[in-house]
């Protein structure tokens, strides 16, 4: 179609590229992680469909509400929505909110690699993940991919992306505690002492706290070397 849209080659060159990374990024391995990482893919599949392919949502909302609601057209710029929301100026990639949506994005996907390599290393060994970013939650992996959801829905939220993004972090959540039911028949004790010590997903205004002196501390040490 005309304008920014029907580009459908784009739609798979970023879709393939973006989940090429991930699945480098994830490595997935067991049944869990495969399903987790399908069902992330049909996310990032719809949301490219439409940034790049059909705007299925800016022509629901234009056919309905006429093209004055929010000044919405069949632009780019249109498709990050929140910005016409909140009356946001400017070109929307180098906005806050668009900034604060990569930043969103890409501190997911670090961390999913990070927690990915720290879980191997502990299988590997058969002991419990507690280390590094374990020490802080116990699921930074599925922490990493509400992340990621998040931060695209900042950026170019869509119908279909609002209606399963609630659906996937429901899953995560479930996936969690499933495999939580594991650990705990695994490790008993040692795992009910780490569950107590340390919170599921986001961590504890504490654990902030002891991140940032972390930081603070390797800093210091770093310029005084």
């Amino acid at each position: 179609m005309a304008n920014d849209y029907g580009n459908w080659f784009l739609v798979i060159l970023a879709s393939f590229i973006f989940l090429a990374f991930l699945k480098m990024v994830f490595r997935p391995r067991s049944k869990t992680d495969w399903r987790t990482y399908q069902s992330f893919s049909a996310f990032i599949i719809a949301l490219f469909a439409e940034m790049y392919g059909f705007p299925l949502t800016i022509y629901l909302l234009t056919s309905f509400f006429g093209n004055k609601f929010l000044n919405l057209d069949f632009s780019h710029d249109s498709g990050h929505i929140l910005n016409k929301i909140l009356n946001i100026g400017g070109d929307p990639h180098f906005s806050w909110l668009h900034l604060l949506s990569n930043g969103l994005i890409v501190g997911g996907l670090i961390l999913i690699s990070t927690a990915w390599d720290l879980l191997y290393k502990a299988q590997k060994k058969r002991i419990l993940a507690t280390t590094g970013i374990y020490r802080y939650i116990r699921h930074p992996q599925y922490t990493g991919f509400i992340l990621v959801i998040v931060g695209f829905l900042l950026q170019w939220p869509t119908l279909i992306t609002l209606l399963m993004a609630p659906i996937l972090i429901f899953r995560y959540i479930k996936l969690a505690r499933e495999e939580e039911k594991e650990m705990d028949q695994k490790f008993s004790t040692a795992f009910e002492n780490y569950k107590k010590q340390t919170s599921g997903f986001f961590p504890s205004f504490g654990s902030m706290i002891n991140i940032f002196k972390n930081i603070f501390i390797k800093a210091k040490t770093s310029h005084v070397e």
